[in-house]
């Protein structure tokens, strides 16, 4: 894609400033486009951070469209959500087909669980699958949209309540398919969603459902991307986590659970079979449950460290004793390996018991690779969530797995961001993810913001460590004084469940501002009551930290309680760190701050979201002055004027 391409799609006179009714010419995004077109004729890959505002998104497209259609090459979007892969197809994509000269096709993916199953709510209608009266209409509902909707797209029942309880058991997961040989294989959503993709140019996907791919391919449940020259990451940050879970295993109480309710449902005739998986299926429920219940330090939710010899301990003659959970891991194992044996006799015939067989058979690999934890380069943990507790095992280094598994065979990898560099380098993603510094350029697009005219950055003269005792009081007293300026409009970003409830008890109390917080009601539902209410406050932790768009007045500020350090305790962060450690690095300085930086500048991220937005930012931790590491997250964050004095936000303010 030439400059002067470029120039007729971006330029001040462009196709896109013609159409685009909020159009604005943007340096970066220029700048942007040409990088990422270069990159796709050199056949390198490219780390790009753009802030907002940036229009990265048309940046990558563009370019993007060109190649694919100019190389004749299929190139995959992959997003960090299903809501910005939502905006690409039905609000960009369909821009650029009415403006650009070039023609293209383009489709999307979704992760399986997002489709329902035909098969699946035919044989529920002759099967219990509801756990009570009141689910009945909205299941009867479900059987006549899925008769209507061309995609089978969860996402369509917008009337019906976003956790459904049945839904897991009607979807189209793809361990519990039966593929080809279904009676609904040629109707099938997902048949129809391949149908669509392998049609298409450019295909959309989320990093769920990509890396989920990428770890299945070559193995017994094939591809689910068709194939491609090319990727493009939008909110490459998330990569290193999502690749983490999908190159793992893992096995729950409810996986377990569901291999029981389908012995249950196998369609088999005869009596005395259906006696003998009856009383199978009873084992199997029984002994799962008392192999559950052995994991006593997952009683809250979290993740807690499996210990190397959980399963098992060395006596006094140095042989090895079965814990208590080693043997009910073993009776387990021989009740699932007795329903393995059974239903191998009807795979061949019966493809319910053929993918019950593979299913089996994947639960018990993935308990054993956990159990006996012989993989070194792996961390082990329990997970609890709700009603549901996980073992999971996953990789404590993924950039070896990526650089052979995608790297090193796709051509070109763009990988863009508004937050990949700290302190100015890009290093830390380079080595996390394992790119080849030789066959991978970087560039920031210069931002369409002026943050020194459009912000100040408050940091309080006289903060406590954020670890003592009265740092959560004084950290309320200097919110209550920043509200009181900024007339509430804000966000309080915490790093921690139980932080965010101590102060939104502490402050909401003290001022006169409508105060939510966040898990009072769902995400969408939170962010709306925000949007729609005068003077409002949001107390919120994790994931409001990213992917959340407020312009104007209504959020002119977003106070930060503390550095957004990960948990050194937690599973993954402790072995990733030793690792490092182990490999001569300071797992502090490589790991922990780098990984910090970039999170702090996704919250600092959700003030600044268009060129006429004004405000505050505050952070309260002491530590970006008092520690030598506060100078880094200083130097990342966009230039700005620093106040030290409540009575100075208003004096900016008013100039700003």
């Amino acid at each position: 894609m030439s400059d002067e391409l470029i120039d007729r799609v971006f330029g001040r006179e462009g196709l896109i400033a013609r159409f685009h009714e909020n159009y604005e010419y943007r340096e970066g995004q220029v700048e942007m486009a040409a990088h990422v077109a270069d990159a796709f004729h050199a056949r390198k890959h490219l780390m790009v951070e753009a802030g907002t505002g940036t229009g990265k998104t048309l940046a990558y497209l563009v370019p993007a469209i060109a190649a694919a259609v100019g190389q004749k090459t299929r190139i995959v979007i992959s997003t960090g959500t299903k809501n910005l892969q939502e905006q690409l197809m039905e609000k960009d994509i369909p821009f650029l087909k009415k403006v650009l000269p070039t023609k293209f096709t383009a489709a999307y993916m979704k992760g399986r669980s997002n489709y329902a199953c035909l098969y699946r709510i035919t044989k529920a209608e002759d099967q219990p699958v509801l756990d009570g009266l009141d689910q009945i209409d909205n299941f009867r509902k479900i059987a006549r949209w899925v008769k209507e909707t061309e995609t089978g797209d969860r996402r369509e029942l917008v009337d019906l309540p976003e956790n459904l309880p049945f839904w897991n058991r009607i979807n189209a997961r793809g361990e519990i398919c039966i593929g080809q040989k279904c009676p609904d294989f040629e109707p099938c959503f997902i048949t129809r969603m391949r149908n669509r993709a392998e049609a298409a140019d450019i295909i959309v996907v989320n990093h769920h459902l990509f890396f989920a791919d990428l770890s299945v391919r070559g193995n017994q449940f094939g591809k689910v991307i068709p194939d491609y020259g090319a990727v493009i990451f939008d909110e490459a940050h998330l990569i290193e986590d999502i690749a983490s879970d999908y190159f793992g295993s893992q096995v729950s109480n409810f996986q377990i659970d569901e291999l029981v309710r389908d012995i249950d449902g196998l369609p088999i005739h005869d009596p005395v079979v259906t006696r003998e998986l009856t009383k199978l299926a009873a084992k199997v429920s029984g002994l799962s449950e008392t192999f559950w219940m052995r994991f006593s330090q997952a009683k809250f939710d979290g993740r807690y460290p499996l210990l190397p010899d959980a399963f098992a301990y060395r006596n006094s003659l140095g042989g090895t004793d079965p814990t208590a959970l080693g043997e009910a891991y073993e009776a387990l194992d021989n009740a699932l390996k007795s329903l393995e044996k059974e239903t191998d006799g009807f795979a061949a015939d019966m493809p319910e018991a053929e993918s019950l067989l593979k299913r089996t058979r994947q639960a018990r690999f993935d308990l054993e690779f956990i159990a006996t934890q012989t993989e070194r380069n792996f961390v082990y943990w329990i997970e609890r969530r709700g009603k549901g507790i996980y073992l999971r095992a996953s990789p404590v280094d993924v950039s070896e797995l990526l650089r052979e598994k995608l790297f090193e065979k796709v051509e070109t990898c763009i990988l863009t961001s508004a937050t990949l560099s700290s302190g100015g380098s890009f290093n830390f993603i380079r080595e996390r993810l394992g790119l080849d510094t030789a066959k991978t350029n970087a560039f920031t697009a210069p931002s369409s913001f002026d943050h020194e005219r459009q912000a100040v950055l408050y940091l309080p003269k006289a903060m406590p460590d954020p670890r003592s005792n009265e740092f959560t009081q004084l950290a309320a007293g200097e919110i209550v004084k920043i509200l009181q300026v900024t007339n509430g409009h804000a966000f309080v970003l915490c790093t921690s469940n139980f932080s965010m409830n101590a102060l939104y008890e502490l402050v909401s109390s003290r001022v006169n501002f409508p105060c939510f917080v966040q898990g009072s009601m769902s995400k969408a539902g939170i962010l709306d009551r925000f949007r729609t209410t005068k003077n409002a406050v949001l107390f919120a932790t994790t994931s409001f930290w990213q992917g959340v768009d407020v312009q104007g007045d209504q959020l002119s500020c977003v106070i930060i309680d503390k550095l957004p350090f990960a948990v050194p305790s937690d599973p993954i962060v402790a072995a990733r760190s030793r690792f490092i450690d182990d490999q001569g690095g300071r797992s502090f300085l490589d790991y922990s701050v780098p990984q910090a930086v970039i999170t702090l500048k996704q919250g600092i991220g959700r003030l600044i979201r268009s060129r006429t937005d004004r405000g505050v930012i505050a952070i309260l931790d002491p530590r970006l002055r008092t520690k030598p590491y506060g100078r880094q997250f200083l130097e990342s964050l966009p230039r700005m004027r620093i106040v030290s004095d409540p009575e100075q936000i208003r004096e900016v303010l008013t100039s700003l």
